[in-house]
């Protein structure tokens, strides 16, 4: 039984990652009235999240592997920033659910040593 909420956590931690792609995203589209920016912003944040999680937080071999205090700064900036996206394009119980779950996948990770 541990091992299937083990590996539901993992799957989580995934959806998540996921998750701040699309949060970037979705924020980048309704940033402005401008076609231009909102292009900028709509496909340039994510992927600057991408560049910057496949850098230092990738799973398999990042470029610069972080641990410790490092690794969970990046953490909470990365997943802080999907958070944040959704908040400050309006959906902030949206917002509030997303912190939330990374919030109980870290603990869980932290908890069964998925770190």
């Amino acid at each position: 039984m541990l091992t299937v909420a083990k590996g539901t956590n993992a799957a989580l931690m995934f959806f998540l990652e996921l998750g701040v792609l699309a949060s970037v995203g979705y924020w980048g589209f309704t940033v402005s009235s401008h076609l231009a920016l909102r292009l900028l912003a709509g496909l340039g944040g994510p992927a600057l999240f991408i560049a910057v999680w496949a850098i230092f937080g990738a799973a398999n071999d990042p470029v610069v592997p972080l641990t410790g205090v490092a690794r969970a700064v990046l953490e909470i900036l990365w997943f802080g920033g999907g958070a944040v996206a959704l908040v400050a394009s309006g959906l902030v119980t949206t917002g509030t659910v997303f912190a939330a779950l990374y919030i109980l996948n870290a603990v869980l990770r932290l908890v069964w040593n998925q770190v």
